[in-house]
């Protein structure tokens, strides 16, 4: 089973400006790339998942805080699931890895924060898509 992972990057200042990089990110399983701009930052995006696709998050601009619940049951999910948190912000360009078999809720953490999202499936390729309510899951604080 694959657990989530926080996949750290890097930033390089000099005279010229900054190169902000992440060389240990493979983007061999990449078929397409969408962003998401949440409307502020009280706004939760959630629950959203997919049994056979995974995804990588990665901030463009700004924070993100980002909630990840491994599912037990796809038709009726423990309410009180363990729920992991990872922030992801565009300063270091750290990418965080969804395995298959979760769902994530997604909070902006700063204003206009853009969050890049990269899936190993093309749009269509397969049936995949779930959601739950906001408020589903017990633990979400």
């Amino acid at each position: 089973m694959e657990i989530p992972e926080l996949i750290g990057g890097g930033k390089y200042s000099d005279e010229r400006g900054s190169l902000f990089f992440n060389n240990s990110f493979d983007a061999a399983a990449i078929k397409r790339i969408y962003f998401i701009e949440n409307a502020d930052t009280q706004l939760i995006r959630g629950w959203a998942g997919h049994k056979i696709e995974q995804r990588w998050f990665s901030a463009v601009r700004g924070g993100f805080l980002i909630k990840l619940i491994k599912i037990d049951n796809w038709e009726t999910p423990s309410a009180e699931s363990e729920i992991l948190e990872f922030e992801v912000n565009a300063e270091t360009l750290d990418v965080l890895h969804m395995p298959k078999g979760y769902v994530s809720a997604i909070q902006a953490k700063t204003k206009e924060a853009k969050l890049l999202v990269m899936v190993d499936h093309a749009l269509g390729e397969v049936d995949d898509d779930y959601r739950f309510p906001v408020d589903y899951f017990k633990k979400l604080s």
